[in-house]
Protein backbone atom coordinates (compact mmCIF):
# COMPACT_ATOMS: atom_id res chain seq x y z
CA UNK A 1 0.00 0.00 0.00
CA UNK A 2 1.55 3.32 -1.05
CA UNK A 3 1.65 6.52 1.03
CA UNK A 4 -1.32 8.11 -0.74
CA UNK A 5 -3.56 5.13 0.01
CA UNK A 6 -2.36 4.99 3.61
CA UNK A 7 -3.09 8.68 4.12
CA UNK A 8 -6.55 8.46 2.56
CA UNK A 9 -7.63 6.02 5.28
CA UNK A 10 -5.72 7.64 8.13
CA UNK A 11 -6.26 10.74 10.23
CA UNK A 12 -6.44 14.21 8.63
CA UNK A 13 -3.14 15.60 7.35
CA UNK A 14 -3.60 18.66 9.55
CA UNK A 15 -5.02 18.57 13.05
CA UNK A 16 -6.61 21.67 14.54
CA UNK A 17 -7.67 22.50 18.07
CA UNK A 18 -9.09 25.88 19.08
CA UNK A 19 -9.07 26.55 22.82
CA UNK A 20 -8.86 29.68 24.97
CA UNK A 21 -8.29 31.92 21.98
CA UNK A 22 -5.39 29.82 20.67
CA UNK A 23 -5.55 27.84 17.41
CA UNK A 24 -3.20 24.87 17.53
CA UNK A 25 -2.29 23.37 14.14
CA UNK A 26 -0.39 20.08 13.96
CA UNK A 27 1.20 18.77 10.78
CA UNK A 28 0.04 15.16 10.82
CA UNK A 29 2.14 13.08 8.44
CA UNK A 30 4.44 11.49 11.04
CA UNK A 31 5.44 8.53 8.83
CA UNK A 32 6.63 11.04 6.21
CA UNK A 33 8.24 13.31 8.83
CA UNK A 34 5.44 15.83 8.21
CA UNK A 35 6.65 16.58 4.68
CA UNK A 36 4.67 19.38 3.03
CA UNK A 37 2.72 17.59 0.32
CA UNK A 38 0.34 19.41 -2.01
CA UNK A 39 -2.60 18.17 0.05
CA UNK A 40 -1.08 19.21 3.36
CA UNK A 41 -0.26 22.67 1.99
CA UNK A 42 -3.85 22.95 0.81
CA UNK A 43 -5.16 22.12 4.27
CA UNK A 44 -2.75 24.61 5.83
CA UNK A 45 -4.00 27.30 3.46
CA UNK A 46 -7.63 26.53 4.32
CA UNK A 47 -6.82 26.74 8.04
CA UNK A 48 -5.02 30.07 7.57
CA UNK A 49 -8.01 31.49 5.68
CA UNK A 50 -10.40 30.32 8.40
CA UNK A 51 -8.29 31.56 11.31
CA UNK A 52 -7.69 34.96 9.75
CA UNK A 53 -11.41 35.71 9.72
CA UNK A 54 -12.09 34.44 13.26
CA UNK A 55 -11.82 37.31 15.74
CA UNK A 56 -12.12 34.94 18.71
CA UNK A 57 -8.66 33.54 17.98
CA UNK A 58 -5.70 35.52 19.31
CA UNK A 59 -2.67 33.31 18.62
CA UNK A 60 -1.72 30.41 16.33
CA UNK A 61 0.68 27.58 17.26
CA UNK A 62 2.11 25.28 14.59
CA UNK A 63 3.72 21.98 15.55
CA UNK A 64 4.38 18.55 14.10
CA UNK A 65 3.15 15.09 15.06
CA UNK A 66 5.56 12.28 15.76
CA UNK A 67 9.33 12.52 16.02
CA UNK A 68 10.00 15.71 14.05
CA UNK A 69 8.58 19.12 13.24
CA UNK A 70 8.86 19.07 9.44
CA UNK A 71 11.34 17.63 6.94
CA UNK A 72 10.44 20.01 4.12
CA UNK A 73 8.69 19.27 0.85
CA UNK A 74 7.61 15.77 -0.11
CA UNK A 75 10.51 14.79 -2.41
CA UNK A 76 8.79 11.56 -3.50
CA UNK A 77 5.78 13.56 -4.67
CA UNK A 78 8.01 16.11 -6.41
CA UNK A 79 9.97 13.42 -8.30
CA UNK A 80 6.74 11.72 -9.29
CA UNK A 81 5.74 14.77 -11.33
CA UNK A 82 8.27 15.40 -14.12
CA UNK A 83 6.44 18.53 -15.17
CA UNK A 84 7.63 22.14 -14.84
CA UNK A 85 4.03 23.35 -14.42
CA UNK A 86 3.57 21.07 -11.41
CA UNK A 87 6.82 22.32 -9.86
CA UNK A 88 5.85 25.96 -10.42
CA UNK A 89 2.41 25.36 -8.96
CA UNK A 90 3.87 23.61 -5.89
CA UNK A 91 6.29 26.41 -5.05
CA UNK A 92 3.66 29.09 -5.69
CA UNK A 93 1.32 27.20 -3.36
CA UNK A 94 3.99 26.98 -0.66
CA UNK A 95 4.78 30.67 -1.04
CA UNK A 96 1.09 31.55 -0.62
CA UNK A 97 1.02 29.60 2.63
CA UNK A 98 4.11 31.37 3.95
CA UNK A 99 2.78 34.79 2.93
CA UNK A 100 -0.58 33.89 4.45
CA UNK A 101 1.03 33.19 7.81
CA UNK A 102 2.73 36.59 7.74
CA UNK A 103 -0.55 38.27 6.75
CA UNK A 104 -2.55 36.73 9.60
CA UNK A 105 -3.59 39.30 12.20
CA UNK A 106 -2.71 36.75 14.88
CA UNK A 107 0.92 36.07 15.83
CA UNK A 108 2.10 32.59 14.85
CA UNK A 109 4.38 30.52 17.10
CA UNK A 110 6.38 27.55 15.81
CA UNK A 111 6.60 24.66 18.28
CA UNK A 112 9.72 22.89 17.03
CA UNK A 113 11.17 19.49 17.88
CA UNK A 114 13.27 16.81 16.25
CA UNK A 115 14.37 18.37 12.98
CA UNK A 116 13.26 21.25 10.77
CA UNK A 117 14.80 20.97 7.33
CA UNK A 118 14.41 22.75 3.97
CA UNK A 119 10.80 24.02 3.76
CA UNK A 120 10.40 22.92 7.38
CA UNK A 121 13.17 25.33 8.36
CA UNK A 122 11.48 27.90 6.12
CA UNK A 123 8.27 27.39 8.09
CA UNK A 124 10.09 28.06 11.38
CA UNK A 125 11.65 31.21 9.92
CA UNK A 126 8.27 32.37 8.57
CA UNK A 127 6.47 32.05 11.89
CA UNK A 128 6.53 35.25 13.94
CA UNK A 129 7.98 33.45 16.96
CA UNK A 130 9.65 30.09 17.52
CA UNK A 131 10.43 27.95 20.54
CA UNK A 132 12.36 24.70 20.11
CA UNK A 133 13.38 21.74 22.19
CA UNK A 134 17.09 22.02 22.94
CA UNK A 135 17.92 18.85 20.98
CA UNK A 136 16.31 20.07 17.72
CA UNK A 137 18.42 20.38 14.57
CA UNK A 138 17.95 22.66 11.57
CA UNK A 139 19.17 22.63 7.96
CA UNK A 140 18.35 23.84 4.47
CA UNK A 141 19.86 20.79 2.86
CA UNK A 142 18.56 20.90 -0.70
CA UNK A 143 22.01 21.86 -1.95
CA UNK A 144 23.22 18.37 -0.97
CA UNK A 145 20.75 16.94 -3.49
CA UNK A 146 21.58 19.41 -6.25
CA UNK A 147 18.57 21.61 -5.46
CA UNK A 148 19.19 25.06 -4.00
CA UNK A 149 16.62 25.90 -1.30
CA UNK A 150 15.40 29.02 -3.09
CA UNK A 151 12.08 29.63 -1.35
CA UNK A 152 13.48 28.81 2.12
CA UNK A 153 16.22 31.38 1.45
CA UNK A 154 13.62 34.17 1.39
CA UNK A 155 12.55 33.50 4.98
CA UNK A 156 15.99 32.50 6.21
CA UNK A 157 17.75 35.70 5.16
CA UNK A 158 15.04 37.70 6.94
CA UNK A 159 15.89 35.99 10.23
CA UNK A 160 19.64 35.36 10.14
CA UNK A 161 22.49 37.60 9.09
CA UNK A 162 23.27 37.27 5.40
CA UNK A 163 26.52 35.40 5.90
CA UNK A 164 25.00 32.90 8.35
CA UNK A 165 22.03 32.31 6.04
CA UNK A 166 24.29 31.93 2.99
CA UNK A 167 26.49 29.44 4.80
CA UNK A 168 23.50 27.29 5.72
CA UNK A 169 22.14 27.47 2.17
CA UNK A 170 25.45 26.65 0.51
CA UNK A 171 26.65 23.87 2.80
CA UNK A 172 23.35 22.19 3.71
CA UNK A 173 24.92 21.41 7.09
CA UNK A 174 22.80 20.94 10.19
CA UNK A 175 23.01 23.41 13.04
CA UNK A 176 21.91 22.60 16.57
CA UNK A 177 19.31 24.47 18.60
CA UNK A 178 21.76 26.68 20.56
CA UNK A 179 23.33 27.77 17.26
CA UNK A 180 19.90 28.45 15.74
CA UNK A 181 19.08 30.55 18.79
CA UNK A 182 22.32 32.50 18.50
CA UNK A 183 21.73 33.06 14.77
CA UNK A 184 18.26 34.51 15.37
CA UNK A 185 16.11 31.67 14.01
CA UNK A 186 14.56 31.00 17.44
CA UNK A 187 13.27 33.03 20.37
CA UNK A 188 14.29 30.47 22.95
CA UNK A 189 15.14 26.83 23.53
CA UNK A 190 13.97 24.64 26.38
CA UNK A 191 14.43 21.02 27.45
CA UNK A 192 12.11 18.81 25.44
CA UNK A 193 9.78 17.97 28.38
CA UNK A 194 9.22 21.71 28.91
CA UNK A 195 8.42 22.57 25.27
CA UNK A 196 4.63 22.51 25.52
CA UNK A 197 4.64 24.57 28.70
CA UNK A 198 6.94 27.20 27.23
CA UNK A 199 4.91 27.51 24.03
CA UNK A 200 1.66 27.67 25.98
CA UNK A 201 3.00 30.38 28.30
CA UNK A 202 4.07 32.55 25.36
CA UNK A 203 0.78 31.99 23.54
CA UNK A 204 -1.27 32.87 26.62
CA UNK A 205 0.79 36.00 27.27
CA UNK A 206 0.05 37.30 23.77
CA UNK A 207 -3.58 36.15 23.85
CA UNK A 208 -4.13 38.34 26.92
CA UNK A 209 -3.17 41.50 25.01
CA UNK A 210 -5.47 43.77 23.01
CA UNK A 211 -6.18 41.98 19.70
CA UNK A 212 -6.45 45.32 17.89
CA UNK A 213 -3.02 46.42 19.11
CA UNK A 214 -1.46 43.03 18.34
CA UNK A 215 -2.91 42.94 14.81
CA UNK A 216 -1.85 46.53 14.08
CA UNK A 217 1.59 45.87 15.51
CA UNK A 218 2.17 42.73 13.47
CA UNK A 219 1.05 44.46 10.28
CA UNK A 220 3.33 47.44 10.95
CA UNK A 221 6.28 45.25 11.92
CA UNK A 222 6.49 43.52 8.56
CA UNK A 223 5.59 46.50 6.40
CA UNK A 224 8.05 48.95 7.93
CA UNK A 225 11.03 46.61 7.88
CA UNK A 226 10.94 46.62 4.06
CA UNK A 227 10.79 50.45 3.89
CA UNK A 228 13.28 53.25 4.12
CA UNK A 229 13.57 54.88 7.54
CA UNK A 230 11.54 58.00 6.71
CA UNK A 231 8.64 56.02 5.20
CA UNK A 232 8.79 53.58 8.11
CA UNK A 233 8.41 56.39 10.65
CA UNK A 234 5.49 57.84 8.69
CA UNK A 235 3.71 54.50 8.68
CA UNK A 236 4.55 53.88 12.35
CA UNK A 237 3.22 57.32 13.33
CA UNK A 238 -0.05 56.75 11.47
CA UNK A 239 -0.40 53.28 13.01
CA UNK A 240 0.07 54.62 16.54
CA UNK A 241 -2.32 57.53 15.97
CA UNK A 242 -5.04 55.14 14.77
CA UNK A 243 -4.26 52.71 17.59
CA UNK A 244 -4.73 55.54 20.12
CA UNK A 245 -8.32 55.93 18.91
CA UNK A 246 -9.05 52.30 19.72
CA UNK A 247 -11.17 51.71 22.82
CA UNK A 248 -8.72 49.12 24.19
CA UNK A 249 -5.89 51.67 24.15
CA UNK A 250 -7.95 54.43 25.74
CA UNK A 251 -9.15 52.16 28.53
CA UNK A 252 -5.68 50.72 29.09
CA UNK A 253 -4.04 54.14 29.34
CA UNK A 254 -6.79 55.45 31.65
CA UNK A 255 -6.31 52.45 33.94
CA UNK A 256 -2.53 53.00 33.98
CA UNK A 257 -2.93 56.70 34.83
CA UNK A 258 -5.44 55.93 37.58
CA UNK A 259 -3.12 53.39 39.14
CA UNK A 260 -0.27 55.91 39.26
CA UNK A 261 -2.42 58.71 40.72
CA UNK A 262 -3.87 56.48 43.45
CA UNK A 263 -0.52 55.25 44.74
Amino acid sequence: MDDKVKESTAQPLLLREDRDGIARLTLNRPLQFNALSVDLLGQLQAAIDSIGSDSSLRVVVIGGAGKVFCAGHDLREMRGEADIDFQRSLFRQCSRVMLGLAALPQPVIARVHGIATAAGCQLVATCDLAIAADDTRFAVSGINLGLFCGTPSVALVRNLTRKKAFEMLMTGDFIDAPTALAHGLLNRIVPAPELDGAVDALARSIAAKSPAAVAAGKRLFYRQVEMGVEAAYQLASETMACNMMNEDAMQGIDAFINRRTTR
